[in-house]
């Protein structure tokens, strides 16, 4: 034992592996009310937990001749002492980690409080055995650690907080002795003194307590009903790698408590947008994007592909204006092609053609809007869903509104010479346009509802519609390796031997060569 200076009580000396030897002289002072590795500490050798600080950060009646002052009054007062009774030795500056509230940047103030805790050793059990099982995955796996990390090693969970707001904590104390009831409504007499007069608990329950129970509680339980019958469980969840703890893992832990299942059985991670510099967003930095801002600017299916375009689950990805100006442009380039469709439907009876009236380039994008529904399905399946958008943004704007729509142009502006090649024309437009803007619909929702509201109008609506599948008569293996071949001659043409001419003469050059395919699948077929 030796005395505490200033206070003169009696305090035990301890020995434990928390202490860093080689910091200072090697001994500590442990406070175990005022700080959490204290605390750990003190339960490890049975310390007395002195609480000498009151709610307002003014110490309290244990503080002796401090009791009433500010804590920071405090500190200082106890410096002065203990130089002049000869204990300080120096005072050193010294960085250590403090915690601050995030907008008026106080120091915060570990205190002992009573808590309500939940005992996790049981209820996390199921919820390891899901991930291990197989009944629970992660997209992509390496988060399993993550989720198994903190099963593994989980401490009892503090559910109450003393805040304003939020779920009152359903627990009665007896007004006369005491005694706590938990019920969803105050009790009409104590159990054990019959006292009728109670009072409800202050604190509220920690908002993922409430959030744990969303999958579920959401859908009528603890009742029997249809829609907890069909929507539960769900299949993905998809949310941030920041939250597996806080929400996920409670989700899961909770669905097994109360209804025996996982609430899900795939979590789909997707990083966090940080700004241009690589930078977490906050309020402290004032770096944060307002989202109705950049809608009203570009719309909100640009900034919903930006999310989307060139990014994988789980990775963070930085924020730039540009890129969602690029999105808006893309947004653009769709809604021009099919207004230009969507007009010259209008002069036109579209029906579907035969079969031997399509042309090598009818063929050659039907074969490739047909590739790209395999490809984007399975792509999305697997969850790839940056690879996916990046294929269909590619064929809209390349091959079908740079290649397709432009060549498509000469027919239908034709239509007095050859009506079967401009029916030929629209028909394939209308068909490619309808199954791209289907692939489309996930990544950018609203202008592909609207084109495809006046391009299909007797369907109620593109959200209700089917999605795409592939077809095997739209193979044209023959079609699509001689227009790949048309389009490699009229690109590395473009680049080398007719630099800086017109817009108009490479759309002409381009036009010859197509015809001289044509010519070729005639030849060919007779």
């Amino acid at each position: 034992m030796c005395k505490l200076p200033l206070t003169d009580r009696e305090i035990p000396i301890v020995a434990d592996y928390y202490v860093d030897k080689e910091f200072g002289t090697g001994a500590v002072k442990i406070t175990p009310a005022h700080d959490p590795n204290d605390f750990e500490v003190g339960k490890r050798h049975n310390l007395p937990e002195i609480n000498i600080m009151n709610d307002d950060a003014t110490i309290n009646e244990k503080g002796g001749k401090y009791a009433g002052m500010d804590r920071y009054e405090a500190r200082k007062a106890i410096v002065a002492d203990l130089d002049e009774q000869g204990y300080l030795v120096k005072v050193v500056p010294h960085m250590h980690a403090v915690g601050t509230h995030d907008r008026c940047g106080t120091t915060v103030e570990p205190l002992i409080k009573q808590q309500w805790f939940v005992k996790m050793d049981e209820l996390a059990k199921p919820a390891i055995n899901a991930l291990k099982t197989g009944e629970l995955r992660f997209v992509p796996e390496r988060f399993d650690k993550i989720y198994l990390h903190w099963l593994e090693n989980i401490k009892d969970w503090c559910i109450s907080r003393q805040i304003w707001w939020g779920h009152r904590i359903p627990a009665y104390y007896c007004d006369e002795c005491g005694e706590f009831v938990v019920a969803k409504e105050a009790p009409e007499k104590c159990p054990h003194c019959g006292c009728t007069h109670f009072t409800q608990d202050e604190d509220t329950l920690d908002t993922w307590f409430s959030s744990a129970l969303w999958p579920f509680s959401t859908l009528g339980w603890p009742e029997k009903t249809e829609d907890l019958d069909y929507f539960y469980p769900t299949d993905v969840l998809v949310t941030g790698y920041d939250i597996i703890f806080f929400w996920v893992i409670r989700m899961v832990f909770s669905g097994y408590e109360h209804t025996g299942k996982a609430p899900f059985n795939t979590v789909l991670i997707h990083g966090l947008v940080r700004d241009s510099q690589g930078r977490k967003m906050s309020k402290s930095l004032g770096n944060g994007i307002d989202p109705l801002e950049i809608i009203d600017k570009y719309g909100a299916d640009a900034l919903r592909l930006t999310l989307i375009t060139g990014n994988a689950p789980g990775n963070d990805m930085r924020f730039y204006n540009e890129r969602v100006e690029a999105s808006r442009n893309f947004a653009h380039k769709v809604w021009n092609a099919s207004r230009f469709i969507l007009m010259n439907m209008e002069k036109n009876v579209v029906e579907e053609p035969e079969d031997f009236l399509l042309k090598p380039a009818d063929r050659w994008i039907l074969s490739k809007v047909n590739s790209l529904t395999k490809e984007m399905t399975e792509n999305m399946d697997k969850f790839e869903l940056g690879i996916a958008v990046q294929k269909v943004h590619d064929f809209i704007w390349d091959e079908f509104c740079d290649w397709y729509v432009e060549i498509a142009k000469y027919r239908i502006y034709h239509a007095e010479e050859d009506s079967q090649s401009a029916n030929c024309a629209l028909w394939v437009l209308k068909t490619v346009l309808g199954q791209a803007l289907k692939l489309l619909h996930p990544f950018m929702p609203f202008i592909t509802e609207e084109i495809y509201g006046a391009l299909v109008p007797e369907e109620e609506s593109l959200m209700m519609s089917s999605w795409p599948v592939y077809r095997e008569d739209w193979k044209f293996p023959y079609a699509t390796e001689v227009i790949e071949h048309v389009k490699a001659i009229a690109e590395k043409m473009d680049e080398i031997a007719f630099t800086g001419i017109s817009p108009e003469e490479k759309m002409l050059l381009r036009r010859i060569l197509f015809q001289i395919c044509e010519n070729v699948e005639k030849e060919r077929n007779r």
